[in-house]
């Protein structure tokens, strides 16, 4: 039975077409993985499926009475809610339900007999329906899922504007696990999320009954819970049943078996052509020729699609540093009340390390605290000499309303635009992406053109703050490849220990050294 279809959908932003004349469906129990490169429009098509953006063209048919629910990275938590407050708006329709069949209860007081008995019909049905629904079991469920995600240790009652990005993630995600959706929408869930919440959230995946959509770069979590495939490329959307390496598989096929038949029907043109062109003159020959000819207008040329651009990234190294990168004397990070018990430690030159732990623990604070960007509730860090730093911040001002060449410009005025096209281009991105405003850009391109800055300055020190957020496959593979080559030493956050344990010779967790715990 099918959920969702989708129509002939063709969609764009001024000159920039997404897709053209797609279609998609999803049936009961199908656990789709939606993929493809940065900027080829998955997060576009979740939008439209929900109803958030309209298409240029085609059409989005629900079954009826079908509840979806969306994981929305871009969603805002409104100020004065507290994490309670969210995770108990998932049950909003039963409580007004409760509502309603209160008001009742209060006109049965003053109700004629034929009023009374419909009275009495209603509420029943309200009452079976929050039976049904364990309504008076809210407060349970609600601790059980924060438990999960680790939300309990936050507080309950905690104000959501306070969160970091990952816990407001999971505070999102939480509630709409809470919602029990009859089809899950999850663009990048795993976001932000620790290892230990990824590794229960692929628990959920793999028992969930109903349908979901999953939008994810994250290949091993990926592979482990889908079953389709839809791989977005070219302004196509094709359909591989099976999980990702299944889909590789299969696509490398594809791939090959085109190329192969354009050089076959490319060598068949050119013969054909040749013959034209030497015996359309000739009486003899010229029907021969006018048939070949005829062969020619009627074929159905094989096109390639243009290859996108693989990203190349490589950090300059600058000036040797002194030995001490820097060093804390009794340091307690934090905001309004501390994060971390008094630290007493150091890095050197040629350190590579990478900074684990759960979310809200502390590692972008004390990332901003050793920059000096945040001061330290006591203590103090002492930087080293001659340090050229560079920083890759997690969470940026989303009404940067530049565009990239000017993003690239204001950093580096000295630039040609031939230069600045040329960096943006060895990022992976096209001359529409690098045309366009960073605001649009999907957030796998506003993190290269993020890249683009730190690649093309001279550094011997990188704090990196979750980079590979977002990142699509390619991206990934050439950030590590360019870490691991660096000269310079790196502090890294990460949560994805399969990027991680080939760049860093030593891991700090900071659940050592948290007071959140």
């Amino acid at each position: 039975m099918s959920i969702l279809n989708v129509e002939h959908l063709t969609h764009g932003f001024g000159d920039r077409a997404i897709f053209e004349d797609v279609s998609f469906r999803l049936l009961k129990g199908e656990h789709i993985g939606l993929i493809g490169a940065n900027g080829e429009g998955k997060s576009t098509f979740m939008s439209i499926v929900t109803g958030h953006l309209m298409p240029d063209e085609g059409k989005v048919e629900w079954a009826k009475n079908v509840r979806a629910g969306y994981l929305d990275q871009h969603a805002v938590l409104e100020e004065g809610m507290t994490i309670g407050d969210v995770l108990r708006s998932a049950f909003s329709w039963l409580f007004e339900m409760e509502t309603e069949m209160n008001q009742m209860f209060e006109q049965m007081a003053e109700a004629t007999p034929e009023e009374m008995e419909r009275l009495l019909e209603e509420t029943g049905t309200y009452q079976e329906l929050l039976d049904q629904h364990d309504f008076y079991m809210i407060d349970a469920k609600v601790d059980e899922v924060a438990r999960a995600l680790g939300l309990l240790d936050l507080g309950l009652d905690r104000d959501v504007t306070d969160l970091s990005g990952g816990q407001r993630t999971k505070v999102l995600l939480a509630k709409l696990l809470l919602e029990k959706p009859d089809i899950l929408l999850l663009d990048e869930p795993t976001n932000y999320l620790d290892e230990e919440h990824i590794a229960w959230l692929k628990r959920y995946l793999l028992d969930y009954e109903n349908a979901f959509i999953l939008i994810s770069h994250d290949i091993p979590f990926l592979n482990e819970v889908v079953n389709i495939i839809y791989h977005m490329e070219n302004q196509e959307l094709n359909r591989y049943v099976g999980d990702y390496e299944h889909f590789q598989e299969v696509y490398a096929m594809k791939k090959a078996q085109l190329e192969a038949a354009y050089r076959r029907q490319q060598q068949e043109i050119s013969e054909l052509r040749d013959f034209v062109a030497r015996n359309k003159a000739r009486v003899s020959t010229r029907n021969m020729a006018m048939s070949r000819q005829k062969k020619l207008d009627k074929m159905d040329v094989i096109e390639l699609a243009a290859e996108r651009p693989k990203p190349e990234f490589h950090f300059q190294y600058g000036q040797t540093p002194g030995k001490m990168l820097f060093e804390t004397q009794d340091l307690v990070i934090g905001y309004d009340e501390p994060l971390s018990k008094p630290l007493n430690f150091s890095m050197e030159r040629g350190q590579k390390i990478a900074l684990v732990g759960t979310n809200g623990i502390g590692k972008t604070t004390l990332l901003k605290s050793i920059l000096g960007l945040i001061p330290s509730i006591s203590g103090e860090c002492e930087l080293g000499e001659k340090l050229q730093l560079g920083y890759f911040e997690q969470e940026v001002s989303p009404d940067n309303r530049n565009s990239c060449i000017e993003e690239i410009w204001e950093e580096f005025p000295s630039f040609s635009q031939y230069e600045v096209r040329s960096a943006l281009a060895k990022c992976g991105l096209t001359t529409k992406h690098i045309e366009s405003q960073v605001r649009v850009l999907s957030g796998g391109e506003q993190a290269k053109v993020r890249l683009c800055k730190l690649l093309n300055r001279d550094t011997n020190f990188l704090l990196l703050d979750e980079p590979t957020n977002h990142l699509d496959v390619d991206a990934k593979d050439a950030l590590k490849t360019a870490l691991q080559e660096y000269r310079g030493s790196i502090l890294l956050i990460c949560h994805e220990p399969e990027f991680y344990q080939d760049v860093v010779d030593e891991i700090w967790n900071m659940s050592q050294w948290t007071t959140k715990l």
